[in-house]
Parts: C-alpha cells; sequence; structure tokens
C-alpha cells in the first residue's frame, strides 16, 4: 500500500529543500544554466515583508517529494483573480504515485474557494509525459498562445526607453 500522502503551507525553515527542489526541477528540464537566484533571495521573496508567491509541499513518508510554488494572478476578460502555477514538481524517484495529481487538485480546489476564475502554467512543449498527466488531469494546453519574456539586459533597455 502507497504512503499517503500530506500537503502543507512551506515555512521559512523549507527554504533548502525548496530551493533543492528548484535546482531538481532546472535539472530536468535541461535549464540548470538558468538558476541564478539564492536561497537568501527566495526566502525574502516567499517569507519576507512582502510575499510574491507561496509554495505548497507534498511529503510522503515524512519525506518532502515535491513541492507547487504559485501566485495570484488577474484576468481582465473574467474581471476575476486567477492562480498561476509557476513550477510543479515531484523528485523522479516519488512519481507515479499520484503526489503531482494531488497537488494539482489542491491548487484547483483553493481557487474556487477564493473565487478565481482559472488556474493555469505553462509547459515546455518537449514534455510529453506533463503534457500528457495534464491533458488527463483536464487541461487545455493552447496552441495559439506564447509566452513573452523580458530579462536581465533587455529588461533594462525596456525601463529606460523613452516613448
Amino acid at each position: 500500500m502507497p504512503e499517503p500522502i500530506q500537503l502543507r503551507a512551506a515555512t521559512a525553515s523549507d527554504v533548502p529543500t525548496i530551493f533543492a527542489l528548484i535546482q531538481a526541477l532546472a535539472e530536468y528540464e535541461k535549464l540548470s544554466h538558468a538558476v541564478t537566484g539564492t536561497p537568501e533571495a527566495l526566502k525574502e521573496h516567499l517569507f519576507g515583508s512582502r510575499p510574491y508567491a507561496e509554495v505548497v509541499l507534498a511529503e510522503t513518508a515524512g519525506n518532502v517529494a515535491g513541492l507547487a510554488l504559485f501566485f495570484y494572478n488577474y484576468s481582465t476578460f473574467l474581471t476575476k483573480p486567477g492562480l498561476y502555477l509557476e513550477d510543479l514538481f515531484v523528485l523522479p524517484e516519488y512519481r507515479q504515485r499520484g503526489i503531482g495529481k494531488a497537488l494539482l487538485i489542491y491548487l484547483a480546489q483553493r481557487a474556487i474557494a477564493e473565487g478565481c476564475g482559472r488556474l493555469e502554467w505553462s509547459v515546455l512543449d518537449w514534455n510529453a509525459p506533463a503534457i500528457a498527466f495534464y491533458e488527463q488531469m483536464g487541461a487545455t494546453v493552447l496552441p495559439d498562445w506564447r509566452i513573452c519574456r523580458v530579462t536581465g539586459d533587455a529588461l533594462t533597455l525596456m525601463a529606460g526607453k523613452t516613448s
């Protein structure tokens, strides 16, 4: 019989574990080079005077097995808040045990309880197992939308532009 899954809100003492999970996610996505943040910055942004995101940890048999890091956004078309799932990650040795499903269900229930109009996230186009899982859970992968991103020097340049 599989061990039960417990979900809990992360605390500041979980930051080293959260950061390790973020690094494991980046490695899985072949994006380790993109992790330039620090545990200290993560702690400030999750638990400082102005939290920007929240984390729910999934535990089984006393071990942290995965996480969901999310924040609120807003839909002008729905005129409702939404939840944006930035990262959903389950360590490879804990996959196929319902942990990802439990995290998504938790977020869907929370979105409904808080009057949100939607729950959304992005998925890499090469990640067929994740896409299949999300579609099996009822998600629609939007074919016509592309993510726009401005970072680093490009962000600095954009901020300095004048009309």
